[in-house]
């Protein structure tokens, strides 16, 4: 049994490195439509925690009952962030993604009351300015996925003084991008066009708790919040 469980992670764990190596956003589109299927519990035998950490972060800065937010989940994949969303009293989720194959699991859920066909880089958003009160994307923000240059679309579907919630994998081989991706948070930040509010990642212990964002963390991943600002700065 322990050998069977042994051989089990390490399909999972050469599945999601392949995953990691591919930088063609048509590819890695077409390699997530074929992993659908089992993305589920694939990640739940790797003990994937970014949506919990996600929404722990959000729900620690949302103010307000859960209940009356409109919650964008970006790149919602499957629907895992939904699920953990939906165990808070978040009711009002609408989510976005690039492959048909993930939108069918996350239809399947039955958690979302909208879902839309969107590759965030290529196109924007469905949705008008200002519509939501949090907009959250977990696991998509590595390079071949979502680019850095896509943020300031994230927060045009922000309502103003609303919550953007980004995950990013913290592990080498995403740190060059992990840097690029902080140097335009840090940028759009000194523009005034939103505020770094909380910080994130899973400690050694299995407790979430707020923190500074690390530069080098050796953690699978990190979690930042941040409030928009109006904007007429983008445009």
């Amino acid at each position: 049994m322990a050998q069977e469980e042994g051989g089990r992670l390490a399909e999972v764990r050469a599945r999601v490195a392949a995953s990691h190596g591919i930088t063609d956003l048509a590819h890695k589109l077409h390699f997530y439509d074929r992993w659908a299927p089992d993305y589920d519990q694939d990640v739940a035998t790797l003990q994937y925690r970014a949506p919990r950490l996600a929404v722990d972060c959000l729900t620690q800065a949302l103010p307000g009952p859960p209940h009356t937010a409109l919650i964008l989940d970006v790149a919602c994949g499957t629907g895992l962030v939904a699920a953990e969303l939906q165990a808070r009293g978040f009711l009002q989720l609408h989510g976005v993604d690039g492959s048909p194959a993930m939108l069918g699991q996350a239809r399947a859920r039955g958690l979302y009351q909208h879902l839309s066909l969107c590759t965030l880089g290529q196109e924007p958003l469905p949705s008008p300015e200002g519509t939501f009160d949090a907009v959250l994307m977990v696991g998509a923000l590595s390079d071949g996925q979502v680019p850095c240059s896509a943020i300031p679309e994230l927060l045009r579907v922000t309502k103003p003084g609303g919550l953007v919630c980004l995950t990013t994998r913290t592990n080498p081989s995403n740190l060059p991008y992990k840097e690029a991706l902080e140097a335009t948070l840090d940028r759009l930040e000194q523009a005034g066009v939103w505020e770094r509010l909380v910080a994130c990642w899973p400690p050694l212990s299995s407790r979430w708790r707020p923190a500074p964002l690390p530069g080098t963390a050796s953690s699978p991943a990190s979690s930042t919040c941040t409030e928009s600002s109006r904007r007429p700065k983008l445009r």
